[in-house]
């Protein structure tokens, strides 16, 4: 009986995500997320995230809200399954769609259809006030971190991740960031 969590290349502890009930992270380099839950990986997967024409803006978000499907605002063809939104300015979600080996979207995270089920339940949506206005808690945080290298090699190619193991460096730590 193996722990799928067990093969991946995210950090089995993350001190950013110590003191967060709940926290991802999307490592575009190598295209894939990490659900914490206080500092430990409880799940992981490949995204596709956004193209070199509509790249998704690396930084710190919180998830919004969600929708079990809905039309996209690029294309009103594409049908989004189990949306949640963390720009909600920009539109930019996690949802399922195919995911092509690359960065493809415009903007969104691309999630197989079993993460994007996971995701819609365990993440949390914001809090607003009455008025639907004002945002009283926040709802998961979410470290887009790093940009895709679209005009070099992936990650998972380079010497220096073959050396590590597999495993993709946060914090400046070896593989795993084992300060949690």
């Amino acid at each position: 009986d193996f722990r799928k969590r067990d093969y991946s290349p995210l950090p089995a502890k993350w001190s950013w995500a110590r003191g967060k009930q709940k926290a991802l992270l999307v490592h575009q380099p190598s295209q894939v997320f990490g659900a914490y839950e206080n500092g430990r990986l409880v799940r992981w997967g490949p995204v596709s995230s956004g193209s070199s024409k509509r790249p998704t803006p690396p930084g710190i978000y919180h998830l919004n809200w969600k929708s079990r499907g809905r039309r996209s605002t690029v294309n009103p063809q594409w049908y989004l399954a189990w949306y949640f939104n963390f720009i909600n300015e920009h539109g930019i979600s996690f949802h399922q769609y195919a995911l092509p080996g690359h960065p493809a979207s415009h903007g969104c995270i691309r999630l197989l259809e079993r993460d994007a089920r996971w995701l819609y339940q365990w993440g949390e949506q914001w809090k607003l006030d009455e008025s639907g206005m004002l945002v009283q808690r926040q709802g998961t945080p979410v470290w887009i971190m790093d940009s895709y290298p679209y005009r070099k090699s992936p990650a998972w190619h380079s010497k220096q991740y073959v050396a590590d193991g597999g495993r993709i460096r946060l914090n400046g730590g070896r593989g795993e960031d084992t300060s949690v």
